[in-house]
């Protein structure tokens, strides 16, 4: 794609426009959507739902990521993580940001409403909904308790790729949700806590803001031993078999080792590096899931 120049001078290639679609976190998520894909069957999945389910739910995330730039530039140029963002440096027009985000939803909804089910294209336009608008336009200013609530709508790829298979809600792909909806506040919290400064200078009421640092490692070591338990539920409901048991309980430790130290404060970066392991345990506890499954259906 050639080089275009924005409103201010500003050169934007393509570039730009990927990085507003968040592409490592939309990664994550097809994850989590594929891995729910392959345990709902017993038989593959068909090959134009698993390319074009997954595509569709990515481009979805990816209109929904684009959003969220456009609301969230003005305090993006003010934190150090975000403010060389596209839109913070002005080197993308929200206005084409905007019309991005609605034709990577467009096609991302046309391709489920093609190729898997009208239950998965409705479920994935609540989550963009969720979190391009409930979340990022409401929650994430409103309350400390922004993360918990809006975590439903990052919580979902499992399920959407669930019921893009099957075509309905059962129990298994709602366990997976609760799992990420457990997961995504200490995920969260230990990044807030090493931003706190800067969530602070912008008035975003992020829970070490408002309520203190120690306040959300208390908070944090709670939910990770919520985590923890909830882990254990596709085990204990015979959705998975021992080797996904013990991959939770090596996991969940190592989380909940990292809460501790978090907690206690008792090594350097604790913040930074407990987000950044809560993210490989993510990982791998869902390619866990999808080797157990694979493992039961031979035995």
């Amino acid at each position: 794609m050639a080089t275009l120049l924005s409103e201010r001078g500003a050169q934007v290639s393509w570039r730009d426009y990927l990085e507003l679609t968040k592409p490592k976190v939309v990664l994550l998520m097809l994850i989590t959507s594929l891995v729910g894909m392959f345990l709902a069957t017993r038989a593959g999945v068909p090959w134009t739902v698993l390319l074009f389910g997954n595509l569709g739910i990515a481009l979805c995330a990816g209109g929904a990521a684009a959003v969220n730039h456009v609301v969230d530039r003005q305090i993006d140029a003010v934190m150090a993580r975000t403010r060389k963002r596209p839109l913070a440096e002005g080197r993308v027009a929200p206005a084409a940001a905007l019309t991005f985000a609605l034709v990577l939803g467009a096609a991302g909804l046309a391709l489920l409403l093609t190729f898997t089910n009208t239950l998965a294209a409705w479920l994935t336009l609540a989550s963009l909904i969720g979190y391009a608008v409930i979340y990022t336009g409401f929650l994430k200013r409103a309350t400390p308790q922004n993360i918990v609530i809006g975590g439903l709508a990052g919580a979902a790829p499992p399920l959407l790729g669930w019921v893009a298979v099957t075509g309905q809600v059962s129990a298994e792909p709602l366990l997976l949700v609760l799992i990420i909806f457990a997961w995504t506040p200490p995920h969260f919290w230990a990044l807030a806590i090493h931003r706190k400064e800067e969530y602070a200078k912008v008035n975003i009421p992020m829970l070490p803001v408002t309520h203190g640092v120690h306040y959300t490692k208390v908070h944090i070591l709670l939910y990770t031993a919520v985590l923890l338990a909830v882990s254990f539920m596709p085990f204990a409901i015979h959705m998975s078999g021992p080797l996904y048991l013990a991959a939770a309980a090596v996991l969940g430790a190592r989380f909940l080792y990292w809460a501790i130290v978090l907690y206690r404060d008792s090594r350097p970066h604790a913040a930074i590096n407990t987000f950044k392991y809560s993210i490989w345990y993510l990982f791998a506890l869902f390619i866990a899931l999808l080797v157990d499954h694979y493992l039961l259906l031979n035995i």
